[in-house]
């Protein structure tokens, strides 16, 4: 089983480098990965046989002088590949940005700990790069959404409304064309954004499932949840207990602020086989929002992003998602 997942992932990691990443053979490529979870051994498997020049670098075995030295040789346009059980760290600062700042290109895949083996398959399935259903389906939903007055999302017999526009969205697709930074974490796929005016996102959806505050998928019976001008202000009995819990610790600190509305593109998700890292599951082929007025990319007044500290991904039952009247999501399908 696992020399068959070794292929699969041979050959999705080989097409992230080629046709996302862009890596050409002149360039150098540093993989840095740990040995402390099978699903990193198979990636970590895949990527000597895509990249059979690139250095390896054990993070348990070596010094933080040594990985960083390694970093320091590699010059702008080359690649570095971090492969986590966990999640890699080197005193304060985040590796990811700090290559990104030397102008490196990365791919990164963390936490892969939190997904069990029966989902390794799905997992890796996910680091599939599709080039046309992402650089197809991308642009045209991000058009659908810019022009948009009005977003319904109809789920059960609950509807939330979104009046008034949503900020321009971001696309996590693979193409990093005129971009700053050149990659990221996978797998990818997702279009987000955000209302525009929180007072006009009013109603209700039902939730099936939330990130628990161990950052892993908590799948739940279908529950309602009430919003009034873009806060959570309600929730139906049956919503379980951790629910509330956490938007009481919310509330401690901020309010419970509907801010992010993503767009999941990755069709190798699904409700009946996800993975428990909630960071990887949020590309599910869907619907995903954030609690808490945590979300560094739009900048909103009255909200001091240092000074924020929740964002807590809830997947909404999405039967049907209108923008202007005009079906874009319906069936699990997006129709744009």
């Amino acid at each position: 089983m696992h020399k068959e997942l070794v292929t699969l992932a041979t050959k999705h990691v080989s097409d992230i480098i080629n046709l996302a990443i862009e890596h050409k053979t002149e360039e150098k490529a540093l993989v840095v990965y740990d040995t402390r979870y099978g699903l990193t051994n198979i990636l970590t498997e895949a990527y000597r046989s895509a990249l059979p020049d690139a250095e390896f670098i054990d993070f348990d075995s070596a010094s933080k002088e040594e990985i960083m030295s390694a970093f320091d040789v590699l010059k702008p346009g080359d690649l570095v590949v971090l492969i986590q059980s966990s999640n890699f760290l080197l005193d304060a600062f985040r590796i990811r940005l700090h290559l990104f700042q030397k102008k490196l290109k990365v791919i990164e895949h963390v936490h892969l700990h939190r997904n069990t083996e029966d989902v390794w398959d799905v997992y890796i399935s996910a680091l599939e790069y599709d080039t046309s259903w992402y650089r197809t389906v991308g642009p045209k939903l991000k058009a659908k959404l810019e022009t948009a007055e009005e977003l319904r999302i109809e789920g059960g017999d609950a509807v939330l409304t979104i009046t008034g526009g949503v900020e321009s969205p971001k696309l996590n697709i693979g193409d990093y064309t005129g971009m700053e930074n050149i990659g990221g974490t996978f797998p990818i796929g997702e279009v987000f954004t955000e209302s525009k005016d929180f007072l006009q996102m009013n109603g209700s959806f039902m939730i099936y499932a939330f990130a628990g505050g161990d950052f892993l998928t908590s799948m739940h019976e279908p529950f309602r949840v009430d919003v009034k001008e873009g806060q959570v202000v309600g929730w139906a009995d049956n919503a379980p207990k951790s629910f509330v819990d956490i938007i009481n610790v919310i509330k401690d600190y901020e309010r419970p602020l509907i801010r992010e509305l993503g767009f999941g593109l990755n069709r190798a998700i699904t409700r009946e086989r996800y993975l428990q890292d909630i960071t990887a599951f949020e590309r599910i082929l869907g619907l995903h929002l954030s609690l808490g007025e945590k979300h560094s990319v739009y900048k909103k007044p009255g909200i001091t992003t240092h000074k924020t500290k929740f964002h807590v991904d809830v997947f909404p039952v999405a039967d049907r998602i209108l923008a202007d009247g005009e079906v874009i999501f319906e069936g699990g399908k997006y129709l744009v």
